[in-house]
């Protein structure tokens, strides 16, 4: 059965000269960048080098230290106005990234939507998560002990094509309400984004130099925005994070890195069918499976396999393919020829070796040149490339499981662990099967939304997803080093004498008595 579809022509983007000069480069030297939609040229990319590179990390440092010293008041207020002016340039955005990416408006919203939100809670909490806090002393009435927040200095962000408003904000706005520089390495395909993004940030008061942009191959300038940065933020494969790391550990900087997923989704056998497949499909086929929380596996209990799995393929085949610049499709194109390539190896592999196609599993050239019909796949064993691997598309192997134990053991036989979905019609019993999974992120009765949406909580990987969290408090702690400021209050001298130790031994195995009483720390 052909899925329906919707076809609209993708308009040039009249701001491309004006945002290309706000990139750092001297080279004058441009690399073509590829519609989508079309297949064609979009615009012609400046390209940074390596001096440029350094060149942005020298003034972004002298940036940094006005912006620090501007306090939290002032960057509360510069980043509440770029929050407003998301909001209200939102159409440009939704242009840029249908146009760049090839997601649909919808889809596109949602990544304006998470940057606003991301951005209105940085500005908010800053204060409360870095403001500083007294900490209880070691030796009470003698000493008093502080915390306090330095900002690390310039943070080197490298960020992918595949949501380049939404990740590049969860990095970036965190790192300047802390009052840090920012050095990001924008991919090529989502360049334009992240520069509009930018842009807003900067006509509400953030100074130019202060996040810098560079762009181009990552094997040629990747090495020198890590080298430079004081934290690196890394959001990509597994193999290029486990450099990063590496080259980042050289030199003990910090780095956060989002990797790759093989993410699992377990639908009970109290689900209603129906229900549960058009969550399954959303959560498989969003931006046509190019995120790093989508849903690649589902295992579902042999009670419910039968009708659920005729549901699921019901609701895939009425997606709505589509190009428009406005709400009407479901799903819209990958976003390279890489992709394609990527996604159609999958399927190919797996139906050689067995596999059987439930829904999709073809391009749709007569669309686009990288559209793809989302894919349920049944019968995919251990071997097939779709197994373990990442394809990073919309591509979905649904298998039977008999007992909640055996989804759980299936689900967690993954060297992955960014995000897993539990399907229950019980609340109590789909927390109680989340809190068995191994991943940064579960969500029940949704498949990455509630998470992916939820600013104010921890979002990261475990195993080799990735390490280090970005959003809530541990995001904007990534950015500072603390300082522990201890003062001696006179009120009583410490001992420095062998005779003055001997008379403060009693008082002192008092106090710790004391103290465990009174369950203090």
């Amino acid at each position: 059965m052909t899925a329906p579809t919707l076809t609209a022509t993708a308009p040039a983007l009249p701001f491309t000269a004006e945002l290309a000069r706000d990139i750092c480069s001297t080279t004058g030297e441009t690399v073509s960048v590829i519609g989508p939609f079309t297949g064609g040229p979009l615009h012609a990319l400046p390209v940074s080098s390596s001096v440029d590179v350094a060149d942005a990390y020298a003034r972004a440092r002298l940036a940094q230290i006005g912006w620090a010293r501007a306090g939290f008041a002032h960057r509360r207020a510069v980043l509440l106005r770029a929050h407003d002016l998301l909001l209200a340039r939102r159409e440009g955005l939704l242009d840029t990234l249908q146009t760049e990416t090839g997601k649909t408006r919808g889809q596109a919203f949602e990544e304006v939507f998470q940057a606003a939100g991301v951005t209105r809670y940085n500005a908010l909490a800053a204060r409360r998560v870095l403001g500083g806090e007294s900490r209880r002393s070691g030796l009470p009435v003698m000493v008093t002990t502080r915390v306090r927040y330095r900002p690390k200095g310039v943070a080197g962000v490298i960020t992918p094509w595949n949501f380049p408003l939404s990740l590049a904000a969860m990095d970036v706005v965190p790192a300047l309400a802390a009052g840090c520089g920012v050095v990001q390495k924008a991919d090529n395909q989502g360049a334009l984004s992240i520069l509009l993004l930018r842009r807003a940030f900067i006509d509400a008061g953030v100074p130019a130099d202060l996040w810098a942009v560079v762009t181009g191959d990552g094997a040629e300038i990747g090495g020198a925005v890590t080298a430079g940065a004081d934290f690196v933020c890394f959001t990509g494969s597994t193999a290029t994070g486990l450099r990063v790391g590496a080259q980042a550990a050289s030199t003990l900087t910090g780095a956060s890195l989002e990797l790759g997923g093989k993410n699992p989704m377990i639908v009970l056998d109290d689900v209603d069918p129906h229900r549960a497949a058009a969550q399954a499909a959303y959560a498989c086929f969003s931006s046509l499976g190019q995120l790093c929380v989508s849903i690649e596996r589902i295992y579902v209990q042999r009670g419910v396999h039968e009708q659920f799995l005729r549901e699921f393929v019901t609701v895939t085949r009425a997606l709505l393919l589509g190009s428009g610049l406005d709400y009407s499709a479901d799903v819209g194109s990958l976003t390279s020829q890489a992709q394609l390539e990527r996604v159609t190896e999958h399927v190919a592999d797996a139906v050689a070796h067995g596999a059987t196609v439930r829904a999709g599993g073809r391009a749709r050239p007569d669309l686009g040149p990288y559209f793809f019909e989302p894919t349920i796949l049944t019968g995919v064993t251990p071997g097939m490339h779709c197994y373990a691997g990442e394809t990073f598309g919309p591509v979905v192997a649904v298998s039977v499981v008999d007992s909640e134990q055996e989804a759980i053991l299936a689900a967690n036989d993954s060297d992955y662990g960014l995000n897993a979905s539990v399907l229950s019609g019980s609340a109590r019993r789909g927390l109680r099967v989340a809190e068995a999974l191994e991943a940064g992120s579960v969500n029940v009765n949704e498949g990455y939304r509630g998470s992916f949406s939820a600013v104010d909580a921890p979002m990261g990987g475990v195993k080799d997803s990735g390490l280090g969290r970005r959003n809530g408090p541990e995001g904007l702690l990534r950015f500072v080093n603390p300082v522990t400021i201890s003062r001696a209050t006179g009120v009583l001298t410490l001992p420095v004498t062998g005779r003055q130790f001997g008379r403060m031994v009693t008082p002192m195995l008092l106090l710790a008595r004391a103290l465990k009483t009174a369950r203090r720390r």
